[in-house]
């Protein structure tokens, strides 16, 4: 498995709806990248930068993510994307 550094956290995007609440199935080519993702690992946090950072996110948070932030990778052919804390925006409760 991987392990983030610092104050990155991994995550993988949770696949949105594919029909609407009214019924309307959405094609694979009309869908947006979800915004929605799962953390699977999350770094230690620590001081970066001359400041200290805690991470306020754990393994099985859901969240919302900046849309362009971010590096995607694929790892063990599953496809991931590793964020700095501070590209999350909520945390879903």
């Amino acid at each position: 498995m991987l392990k983030p550094l610092g104050d990155r956290v991994i995550v993988k995007l949770v696949e949105p709806e594919e029909v609407t609440k009214g019924g309307i199935v959405i094609p694979t080519t009309a869908k947006e990248k979800s915004q929605i993702a799962e953390i699977i690992a999350v770094g230690p946090g620590g001081i970066i930068d001359g400041k200290e950072v805690k991470m306020e996110v754990k393994v099985g948070d859901r969240v919302v993510c900046s849309k362009y932030a971010g590096t995607e990778i694929k790892y063990n052919d599953d496809e991931y994307i590793i964020f700095k804390q501070n590209d999350i925006l909520a945390i879903e409760e």
